[in-house]
């Protein structure tokens, strides 16, 4: 995945889930933000980020949307709509473990009650991969949620029910950033959640977690990080 138009900022606040105010060349802009979780460890005042000029884009609000920012010496992508085309071309590229020989790959198929982001098939099987993108590190621990999500523990649930029926449930974490060496579950901050993936797991839904490579202007899967359910 790759960014055009890429130019650097300093973040000031930010009033609301949608929108940051940053510092753009002197001049503070009003910039559309690409994560509406809390990513409050990433959006300090003062922190440097990278925001995609979308001056050529019709009917926008706003110029900029804030797409990474720098925490310490590590680039976070924090753009929550880039996980799954990362993951997608991952796929076509047989990037991933347990996934590397598809014959079909679709994105956005409904199975139950829930959507889920890709369908694929291969000689032998079928079935969902769920993504979900990480932004949240602590101390080398990257971890999801950073903030409660009903909907993700649905998905969670109903994807055993695909795996009782005969598919492949698969849920995929892509960790926006290269450097945390374990994947956890956010037990403190959605037990229901994590009880879900601990659950999925031990009803056979593999759990997956990748790292990414990230530089100001592009995003790709990176290595496959270990897990502590």
């Amino acid at each position: 995945m790759v960014y055009k138009n890429i130019v650097e900022g300093i973040f000031i606040k930010r009033p609301n889930r949608f929108v940051a105010h940053v510092l753009i060349n002197g001049k503070e802009e009003i910039v559309h933000v690409k994560n509406t979780g809390r990513c409050k460890e990433l959006l300090v005042p003062g922190a440097k980020v990278i925001l995609e000029d979308c001056l050529h884009h019709k009917n926008r609000k706003t110029r900029y949307s804030l797409i990474a920012v720098w925490k310490g010496h590590m680039l976070v992508n924090m753009d929550s709509q880039v996980p799954n085309d990362v993951v997608f071309e991952a796929l076509k590229e047989g990037k991933i473990e347990g996934l590397e020989d598809l014959t079909m790959i679709k994105r956005e198929v409904a199975f139950g009650n829930s959507r889920y982001d890709i369908y694929f098939e291969s000689k032998n099987e079928k079935g969902f991969i769920e993504v979900k993108g990480v932004t949240l590190e602590i101390n080398g621990i990257s971890m999801f949620p950073d903030a409660p999500t009903e909907r993700g523990t649905r998905h969670i649930l109903e994807l055993t029910e695909a795996v009782k029926e005969g598919y492949k449930g698969v849920v995929l974490f892509l960790i926006q950033m290269k450097g945390p060496t374990v994947f956890q579950p956010n037990w403190e901050m959605d037990i229901s959640f994590s009880q879900a993936i601990r659950f999925a797991y031990d009803n056979g839904v593999n759990v997956l977690a990748y790292d990414s490579i990230v530089t100001e202007n592009s995003i790709v899967l990176g290595k496959q990080v270990k897990i502590d359910l």
